[in-house]
């Protein structure tokens, strides 16, 4: 059964002191290049330990994390999944499940990342949470895939590049990238900047490569490049 948990407060210094769930790995879609080559920044750290507890039980099914979300202040940003993707095992968005917790997140600034595939069911989706306040980030691995991601028109996009990006680009395609700025400055944080949360924003968010799969993963980023 898929699992979700929620810490009040992150500790995280690059998301700042915001709410912040973990849902379990069975969410995670087998497609994405990261898991299948185990470079996923999830699985090191402490961020792991945690994940692997939430994964054996730690937390509560979404109807709690609903319960949760909709007792937060109004207009209370917080992220959802720094571990975890969107309701539905594997590669499937489970509609019932995600409208659940767009409708707690009335009210408030709910926003998280997805690596679901953009099939037609999924698009439609990420789509419908995003027009009802809830930010669905189409996350890519490379900027083939985040160009792509723009064209299907679902959702904002956001994209890891290689670590030794430091500065704003456009794509082949033509479309603005511009650096997560957490990333760039220690006076940042999610809870500062809120570029992510932002649906209607036509920028993509690059985040650079880093933490101890650095190198695997500027391997499968520069695929795209």
């Amino acid at each position: 059964m898929t699992t979700f948990h929620l810490t009040l407060k992150s500790s995280n210094v690059k998301t700042g002191p915001i709410p912040v769930s973990t849902t379990s790995s069975d969410t995670c879609p087998d497609s994405c290049s990261f898991k299948q080559n185990s470079a996923c920044y999830a699985k090191s750290g402490p961020l792991a330990i945690h994940w692997s507890k939430v994964d054996h039980g730690r937390g509560s099914d979404l109807q709690a994390l609903c319960n949760q979300v909709s007792n937060f202040p109004a207009g209370q940003l917080w992220r959802h999944n720094q571990a975890g993707d969107l309701p539905g095992v594997n590669e499937a968005i489970d509609h019932v499940a995600l409208g659940q917790l767009v409708r707690a997140n009335r009210g408030r600034r709910g926003f998280t990342y997805t690596h679901k595939p953009l099939t037609r069911e999924n698009r439609a989706c990420i789509r419908s949470a995003n027009k009802n306040g809830f930010t669905v980030n189409v996350s890519c691995d490379t900027l083939q895939a985040a160009d792509n991601a723009v064209k299907a028109n679902c959702g904002p996009v956001v994209v890891v590049v290689a670590s030794d990006v430091s500065k704003g680009f456009k794509t082949a395609a033509g479309n603005q990238v511009v650096i997560c700025p957490a990333t760039q400055r220690d006076n940042v944080t999610c809870a500062s900047c809120k570029l992510c949360a932002w649906s209607e924003r036509k920028c993509i968010v690059a985040f650079p490569a880093h933490g101890s799969k650095k190198k695997t993963v500027d391997s499968l980023v520069r695929i795209g490049e």
